[in-house]
């Protein structure tokens, strides 16, 4: 890079470093906002704590199977196995059908199916066992030490994590092109066989549908015990730019969070946060260990 390119990325990233932190109000009880070029966080709300993730694991899911170069024109094969360690949560997938490893990973990651990551797991190599070390074990590999995964869905209240650890995520996912093009997709045809029929999916994310965002990374998650989240990598204003939301009351507050950060690095200002949002994170902030929130 030339040096005046690189002055350039300086004095884009300083002036991001020196947004008024007190001009920003975020409805979610932990959140962080990162420089994805420099990982440098501009903005981060008891980011530290740490707290379920639910379906955002599936980002990690779908990084360990990539790394193992499995055949993604294989087809995988749904088993009663796999829903029963889901705890048999609704799947319009039939047990016995296939699809191939590619459509798997895809609809795990733009509509959350929690039963194709379950088959992820079961047929990485090794078992699902195996899976789920290779997950902890990328965690620690990233970085992310205040990371635990036990599931690859996120349907388990113990798949935790903290939002600066997810930045860090979310970042090593975006070096995967299959994960780029997965997890932005709006709509996608699901062609299975034996038998032979086809499910539509949607993006859980409705930010992907609207041409005002241009959205690189993004996985939505939901558990009672995580409440509402959104991690995205964004463009703005030109730079790429890491939203973790979670724990968020409403289904559209992570959507409103990502308004507001948008809105805050583009003007200076986020706008506020309703009086329901204020109570709703007084009352999970009680909730959580006191020493965590002392470190914040």
């Amino acid at each position: 890079m030339a040096a005046s390119q690189l002055s350039a990325v300086s004095s884009a990233t300083q002036r991001l470093l020196n947004l008024d932190q007190k001009k920003i109000e975020l409805a979610s009880v932990s959140a962080t906002v990162v420089d994805a070029d420099t990982g440098a966080p501009l903005f981060e709300k008891h980011a530290q704590l740490v707290m379920p993730i639910a379906s955002v694991t599936k980002l990690m899911t779908a990084m360990v199977t990539l790394d193992a170069k499995l055949p993604l024109t294989e087809r995988i094969l749904f088993t009663k196995e796999q829903r029963a360690a889901n705890n048999n949560y609704y799947t319009r997938i039939r047990v016995g059908s296939t699809l191939p490893r590619k459509d798997v990973i895809r609809i795990a990651l733009m509509s959350s199916e929690n039963l194709a990551a379950s088959a992820l797991g079961h047929t990485y190599p090794g078992g699902i066992k195996a899976f789920i070390n290779a997950m902890n074990l990328k965690a620690r590999q990233l970085g992310m030490i205040n990371s635990r995964f036990v599931d690859p869905t996120g349907l388990s209240e113990k798949n935790v994590s903290t939002a600066s650890d997810l930045a860090i995520m979310v970042r090593a996912a975006a070096s995967y092109p299959e994960i780029n093009k997965y997890s932005t997709t709006r709509g996608f045809t699901a062609r299975f066989k034996k038998p032979r029929y086809n499910l539509q999916y949607g993006n859980t994310n409705v930010l992907v549908h609207r041409k005002s965002w241009d959205i690189d990374i993004t996985k939505t998650g939901y558990l009672n015990e995580a409440g509402r989240c959104l991690v995205m990598m964004t463009e703005i204003n030109g730079r790429d730019t890491v939203m973790i939301m979670l724990n968020s009351y409403g289904k559209r507050t992570p959507v409103g969070d990502a308004g507001r950060i948008k809105r805050w690095i583009t003007t200076g200002t986020s706008g506020k946060i309703s009086s329901t949002a204020r109570h709703y994170q007084r009352q999970k902030l009680r909730e959580l260990n006191p020493e965590q929130i002392a470190l914040n």
